[in-house]
């Protein structure tokens, strides 16, 4: 069945950009026609993009195994089982969800996995840059993001749109609003209901931060996060200006979602590597704990974080017993302890992939072997045919030969009767 994700429209039709298209698959865009459904008595009719009834029972069973809830209204159906986008549709609250095909989920998620090792070789570099403008003078924007940025990376906060916050008041770090902040017994309190609304209550104690974030709210306006220009005016910080700020700290094309990705997967490694199984059936009870943990730790569910924010790497060293062999000495410049580890592991994955790989590129390539095989059996059938082909000259040579001796001897022998004849004719 096709998976439900929540996503702004600019992002999925921007999708096939970031992530390359799988193989059999094709993008799809909503915004071309495609197919509808309406109520009946007894469920749903689907419609092509000519307004026919559609009859075909495939067609169909595609359509129903998409799972759209019935609840949904302006529903657009991919006309093309490939499309990567299967289906898009406007909830009770009027936002947009999408139906995903199985496919591209997959490569999506394991390109997002695949780029965690990466960035946690940058994510001293970005936390070096963030140290360095926290203790920039004034508010310039370098400044106040970094701020934004130490949150999301203590905090595990969701990054946050103008369009939730617009439309179902539901906030991330930039979109805070002045009413969400608190300060109580010297710390930060943020209390504010975030994506699907889950009620998210943060404290924060980091006395730089607090200046930070005490100055932006006595700046007017009621967003929280603003920085002042050269020329004094305001800015609101976006989730876009966290994003830039990412890349030209990390020199990669970095977002705010590969934070959560790297927390969640910090925390699993975290928590799995202190625990002892005894048993198949003991470890699967240790990984279910572990995932609800994360969820509790992120505010998602178990089954998302299971799927996009623990790296599987992690789930089958703990099966196979070996995170505990994963003991880093100490922390690095810029890593914890736990995030040294889990930079450990994903290098051993890399290098096993890496081998992996090579040796099918080996396997591919063996025929090396099987070539000089063939080139040695033409070049021993060509010398076959030579030789045949001398043996053969020198067959009808001899042949010849024995054809012009057996001449030759006949020829003696006629003359020895025609001489024998004469002489008796001469008596």
């Amino acid at each position: 069945m096709a998976t439900a994700t929540r996503t702004p429209s600019a992002a999925v039709n921007g999708a096939a950009a970031d992530t390359p298209m799988p193989p059999g698959l094709r993008h799809a865009d909503d915004s071309k026609p495609g197919y509808t459904r309406k109520r009946e008595r007894n469920g749903f009719v689907y419609y092509d993009t000519n307004g026919k009834r559609i009859v075909d029972k495939d067609v169909i069973q595609r359509i129903n195994s998409l799972a759209i809830p019935p609840a949904y209204e302006q529903v657009w159906i991919c006309p093309d089982a490939r499309g990567h986008v299967q289906a898009t549709g406007r909830d009770a609250r009027r936002r947009k969800q999408y139906r995903y095909h199985p496919q591209w989920r997959e490569t999506r998620d394991a390109d997002k996995y695949e780029r965690l090792a990466e960035f946690g070789r940058a994510l001293p570099r970005i936390r070096a840059s963030v140290a360095r403008d926290l203790k920039l003078p004034g508010m310039p924007g370098d400044k106040v993001i970094a701020a934004v940025v130490q949150l999301l990376d203590t905090t595990q906060v969701r990054i946050g749109s103008v369009e939730y916050a617009r439309e179902n008041q539901s906030y991330g770090l930039t979109t805070l609003r002045k009413k969400h902040l608190k300060i109580e017994a010297g710390q930060l309190r943020f209390r504010f209901r975030g994506k699907s609304g889950i009620e998210h209550d943060v404290t924060v104690d980091n006395p730089r931060i607090k200046r930070i974030v005490q100055r932006c709210a006595e700046l007017p306006g009621h967003d929280l996060f603003q920085y002042l220009d050269e020329d004094g005016a305001r800015h609101t910080v976006g989730s876009a200006d966290i994003n830039e700020y990412l890349r030209r700290a990390s020199g990669a094309d970095f977002t705010a979602k590969d934070y959560r990705t790297w927390a969640g997967s910090v925390f699993a490694l975290a928590a799995l590597r202190k625990l002892v199984c005894e048993s198949a059936a003991d470890a699967r009870r240790h990984i279910v704990a572990t995932v609800k943990d994360v969820a509790t730790l992120l505010r998602n569910t178990p089954a998302v974080c299971r799927r996009c924010y623990i790296h599987p790497e992690i789930i089958s060293a703990f099966e196979a017993d070996q995170l505990q062999s994963l003991i880093p000495g100490q922390s690095r410049r810029g890593l914890k302890v736990d995030e040294v580890a889990l930079a450990m592991l994903l290098a051993q994955a890399q290098k096993r992939a890496a081998r992996l790989a090579r040796d099918a590129r080996g396997k591919v390539r063996k025929p090396p072997a099987g070539d000089s095989i063939d080139r040695s059996l033409t070049d021993l059938l060509k010398k076959s045919r030579a030789v045949r082909k001398n043996v053969g000259a020198a067959q009808e040579k001899t042949a010849a030969r024995n054809v012009r001796r057996d001449s030759d001897v006949r020829a003696r022998r006629a003359l020895k009767e025609g001489s024998a004849e004469v002489k008796r004719a001469a008596q």
